[in-house]
């Protein structure tokens, strides 16, 4: 009976070992997950946190995670022990003690100087964004997020003004050339010269005998002022049309963010007391803004994503794929505009031994 015991004892010790080894493949499995998530989900406030403070003119500042280390602490200690009595009564039991902790370290590197300026504040190179359309993203959510203005004509600004709603023939334009891209009449190139990227425009060059509305393509040249024989159109910066060139005016990645936050239907007293500018309406047959973000005292439960500002919770509703997919491509963009030479991505280590 005591050599049972004895045995049994050195058993558990082995077994309060052997979880101490194994903790450190179940964490990476665990954790390479769970902190994909976590960071995502971060990222998701900070943008959402961001264009809602610029609705209210407030400086943003953008903190990115540069490292996180997952410290983990997992101690045991155990043994048999043997007690004699007296003569024929002896007595064992095996005894441990197991402790765990888990103390994460996250660095984060805020984005200032010339990084900061290149990211958010300088506009976007319709070079780096354009070709997105070719990835499969809509023509008409794609320019209506990062362009101000095409062939001249405007898109909607928080700045105000007569044409602060933007001007009709700029969603009209938005709608046919999706129609187009639908067709596979519209296209976006890239191609690099002496390593600087052109993007341009094919329009109206399809498949032969391929089944496309004559009235779109017409009315898209002659909205832009295009050349009713050419097909291929560079883009350029600027807004003054021409014939055989696509005058285009891109957002900085901060105006981008702004614009989304002049559509969001703020409490009436907010606009009343000066803090904020009137809502952005809707024109040119537009539907819905391009992102619907709700505020209220509270935000329902399981929302997209949510943040509280102002006494005031804003979020996005699961259930409203249009507004999480236009998210998503802001997500995107973003990623794009961040990227640096010297940009590094998130260190993760988590130890595991």
């Amino acid at each position: 009976m005591l050599r049972m015991l004895l045995v049994g004892g050195f058993l558990s010790l082995l077994w309060v070992q052997s979880g101490c080894t194994a903790l450190g493949p179940r964490q990476l499995r665990a954790d390479q997950l769970d902190y994909a998530r976590a960071l995502g989900d971060a990222k998701k406030r900070q943008i959402l946190a961001t264009i809602v403070g610029l609705r209210y003119a407030d400086a943003p500042a953008f903190l990115n995670v540069s490292t996180i280390i997952a410290g983990y602490a997992f101690a045991a200690s155990g043994g048999p022990t043997v007690n004699v009595t007296s003569p024929g009564a002896t007595f064992a039991q095996a005894a441990g003690l197991v402790s765990y902790g888990n103390n994460p370290t996250f660095t984060f590197t805020p984005t200032t100087g010339e990084a900061y300026a290149a990211a958010y504040i300088r506009p976007l190179p319709a070079s780096l964004v354009l070709p997105l359309a070719d990835g499969g993203i809509p023509i008409d959510l794609l320019l209506r997020i990062t362009v101000q203005s095409i062939g001249g004509l405007q898109n909607g600004t928080m700045l105000g003004g007569p044409e602060s709603n933007g001007s009709p023939e700029f969603f009209e334009l938005l709608r046919v050339l999706r129609k187009l891209q639908l067709m596979g009449e519209m296209t976006v190139q890239y191609k690099e010269v002496n390593h600087v990227g052109h993007v341009s425009f094919s329009i109206g060059a399809g498949a032969p005998g391929k089944e496309h509305d004559p009235e779109d393509l017409g009315r898209v040249r002659e909205l832009l002022g295009l050349s009713a024989q050419a097909t291929q159109f560079e883009v350029e910066y600027g807004e003054a049309p021409a014939a055989d060139r696509i005058p285009i005016v891109t957002r900085s990645m901060l105006a981008i963010l702004s614009s989304l936050g002049a559509e969001i239907a703020v409490p009436e007293g907010e606009i009343a007391n000066g803090a904020t500018k009137p809502t952005i309406g809707l024109v040119g047959g537009e539907e819905r803004p391009t992102i619907i973000i709700h505020s209220g005292k509270s935000a329902p439960g399981g929302s997209y994503v949510s943040i509280d500002y102002r006494g005031q919770q804003y979020w996005i509703e699961d259930d409203d794929f249009d507004s999480k997919y236009a998210f998503t491509v802001v997500q995107d963009v973003m990623a794009l505009a961040e990227v640096t030479d010297t940009t590094k991505a998130p260190v993760v280590t988590i130890p595991a031994g």
